[in-house]
């Protein structure tokens, strides 16, 4: 347990959604290790998510337990049931999003009177809280912004320039190369959500967003230095921004307990899924999740299951659909030696770390990016919307560790997207789990970067060194 944050006190703020919520819990605990007083603000019904991550941490490990401040979020008021406070939870209706982020704005006095309350001497909120820049301001608090997002993708959006040099590109040409960062990138203009042209509240926060950027005292970054050192120097010394790399947050959770006790109840018993993933040899199983926020279409699903089968390979296929006429017939029969299927919540960091799994079918979501990456293990990427298309290029152009299925457009609703083949999906996993000589050198480039990642968080580590540097300076302003 250290002691170089002792008397300083934080307060963290994330978006009410586990993609956010998870890694802002983690970075709590980073600080909490270090004596820093941290004090998470939730909603009462996202403190399910919290509690149990920090529960056996504050018994055994921190001079001072994290504290957990609840905030009420206005849900009668823009019309979303009572009791729906996270993303996850919002009903399947054309406004609900927009919704949901007019409640949040809703939330910018209840912040305030919580800030002057607890007198924190920093607060570190979620990108799309981009109100908060304004409160800390005028209580002279300096605010860390936290996006969640790869410094590669920050430096896209960054290079875009709130996506102006799309503006620029002939009307009739569909790839561009996205200017200005040290790699030659292309991606095609449908795999870009131009939030400029678009309306909505989305849109609002987005400019909002960019209208706060460079405003708060500087960005948390859950990577580390040896991932991708171009676009830390990159984002530091050319888009101008101060960064601190503190990553990857999921490696704070150094047991079992801690692991699976991560975000949602499991779907699946812990030593039932262990077990299995046991009965299987060293490498041979390939892990399909999609995140939190991922829907598909049955025709979608059906795809998948039939391409998993094709594949012949083992696998673990994570889903949030309810029932089975997605699945293909006499699936799960013929399946049932080779692969286990989990409803709802996983227990992923464990998963991803057990030596039967050897790749990783991902949305390309930063969160789950990071976590295969931290396990050593090659990707196969399959983007949908947000960021995940600038993560994808990463992985795939970048690191070299990744295998991409081919999608070609952005898109947030299932029934929207083109549907992915059979065909497709088989030859993506094929090529990871494969034993050519371009998956094994796949395969050590992604089994070096996990090395790397474990040592940037041990002491004397890249992002260990960030996290105390940072700590100083703020202990320095006190």
């Amino acid at each position: 347990m250290g002691s170089e944050g002792s008397s300083l006190k934080i307060l963290f703020f994330p978006f009410m959604a586990q993609g956010h919520i998870l890694p802002m819990v983690d970075m709590a605990k980073l600080f909490a290790a270090r004596g820093v007083r941290a004090t998470i603000l939730t909603t009462p019904a996202n403190a399910r998510l919290v509690g149990p991550s920090i529960k056996r941490p504050n018994e055994f490990e921190y001079k001072y337990p994290i504290e957990l401040s609840l905030i009420p979020y206005p849900s009668a008021a823009v019309g979303l049931p009572e009791g729906c406070e996270n993303v996850s939870s919002l009903p399947p209706t054309e406004t609900s999003c927009d919704d949901f982020f007019v409640g949040c704005a809703m939330m910018r006095d209840a912040f305030d009177r919580v800030v002057r309350r607890l007198a924190p001497d920093c607060v570190v909120t979620d990108m799309f809280f981009p109100w908060t820049c304004d409160v800390a301001s005028e209580l002279g608090v300096p605010r860390l912004v936290f996006h969640g997002f790869s410094l590669f993708a920050l430096s896209v959006y960054a290079s875009l320039g709130c996506y102006k040099a799309l503006k620029t590109l002939p009307a009739d040409e569909e790839s561009f190369v996205i200017p200005g960062i040290p790699h030659r990138i292309t991606m095609l203009r449908s795999q870009v959500a131009d939030f400029g042209t678009s309306k909505g509240e989305m849109a609002k926060v987005v400019k909002q967003m960019n209208e706060a950027d460079g405003k708060d005292f500087g960005v948390l970054v859950n990577s580390f230095y040896e991932l991708e050192p171009d676009y830390v120097e990159h984002y530091r010394n050319v888009v101008g921004r101060r960064a601190w790399c503190i990553g990857p947050l999921s490696l704070c959770n150094s047991d079992i307990v801690e692991k699976s006790g991560r975000g949602n109840t499991t779907s699946v018993s812990q030593d039932g899924c262990l077990n299995w993933l046991d009965g299987k040899s060293a490498g041979s199983v390939v892990y399909v999740c999609f995140g939190s926020m991922s829907n598909f279409s049955n025709a979608q699903m059906h795809e998948i299951a039939s391409g998993l089968e094709a594949s012949n390979y083992s696998f673990i296929l994570v889903v949030r659909k309810d029932g089975d006429d997605w699945l293909p017939n006499g699936f799960e029969e013929r399946v049932k030696e080779k692969g286990l299927i989990i409803r709802g919540w996983a227990p992923q960091i464990l998963i991803l770390n057990h030596t039967a799994v050897g790749g990783f079918l991902t949305h390309c979501g930063w969160n789950s990016s990071l976590e295969g990456i931290s396990a050593g293990l090659p990707l196969i990427t399959w983007p949908l919307f947000a960021e995940q298309f600038y993560n994808e290029r990463l992985i795939v152009c970048v690191l070299k560790i990744g295998v991409s299925v081919g999608v070609t457009e952005y898109r947030v609703i299932p029934e929207e997207r083109l549907v992915v083949g059979a065909t497709e999906i088989e030859k993506a996993v094929s090529s990871v789990m494969g034993d050519d000589e371009e998956a094994e050198e796949r395969r050590e480039r992604a089994r070096e970067l996990g090395e790397a990642a474990k040592r940037a968080v041990d002491e004397g580590g890249s992002s260990y060194s960030d996290l105390d540097s940072l700590i100083q300076e703020l202990m320095a302003m006190k």
